[in-house]
């Protein structure tokens, strides 16, 4: 009887200390989407473009010129977040912006996963927009003939890479939805 007094015990003070931590991560995340968004966004997706650049030295992967264009996106969330911290008369502009540049991830992503999911004799018949750099393409044709020959997509940007559950640009999508709605209730709120 009291092993079994015991183990009630033991199970109840896990169960309430889960909930509890539980309560405290909720109540951190609440603390701050309400108080440090652009501070929270902003660092997000710094640390989503330091550890992609970290994966590729420390796993020898190489980024296609629609993982760069993702990367300098989450790069643009990041200084316009900073911006919208420090600048507090610009917040409504600066949170816009996010928006606008979520959205443009999510078409560059979507784009990069309908490629990966292309049959082998489809993506043969690709051009091979991918084979440049994109600094290099952006250089040699233009910027903006640059980024369409880029966001046309190759054979490169069709290999899968690295995968943990998703790919690349499966999290990235998953980032910047969550960038896009987060963005979409402070814009809401804000009025």
């Amino acid at each position: 009887m009291d092993i079994l007094s015991s183990m009630f015990f033991l199970y109840y003070r896990l169960k309430l200390s889960r909930k509890t931590m539980l309560n405290k991560i909720t109540n951190l995340i609440r603390t701050v989407y309400q108080n440090y968004f652009e501070l929270g966004a902003g660092f997000g997706a710094l640390i989503i473009v330091c550890m992609a650049i970290l994966m590729d030295k420390f796993l020898y992967l190489d980024a296609c010129p629609l993982c760069i264009m993702t990367r300098y996106l989450f790069v643009f969330i990041t200084i316009v977040s900073f911006i919208g911290y420090f600048f507090k008369k610009i917040r409504l502009l600066t949170r816009v912006l996010t928006l606008f540049l979520g959205l443009l991830g999510v078409i560059v992503n979507l784009r990069q996963i309908y490629i990966q999911n292309l049959s082998a004799e489809e993506i043969a018949q690709l051009a091979p927009n991918c084979g440049m750099p994109l600094e290099t393409q952006i250089e040699f044709f233009g910027f903006f003939q640059g980024i369409m020959n880029a966001f046309q997509g190759g054979p490169t940007c069709a290999e899968d890479g690295w995968r943990f559950i998703f790919n690349f640009s499966e999290w990235a999508l998953i980032f910047f939805a969550i960038y896009i709605t987060a963005t979409l209730f402070k814009l809401i709120a804000s009025r």
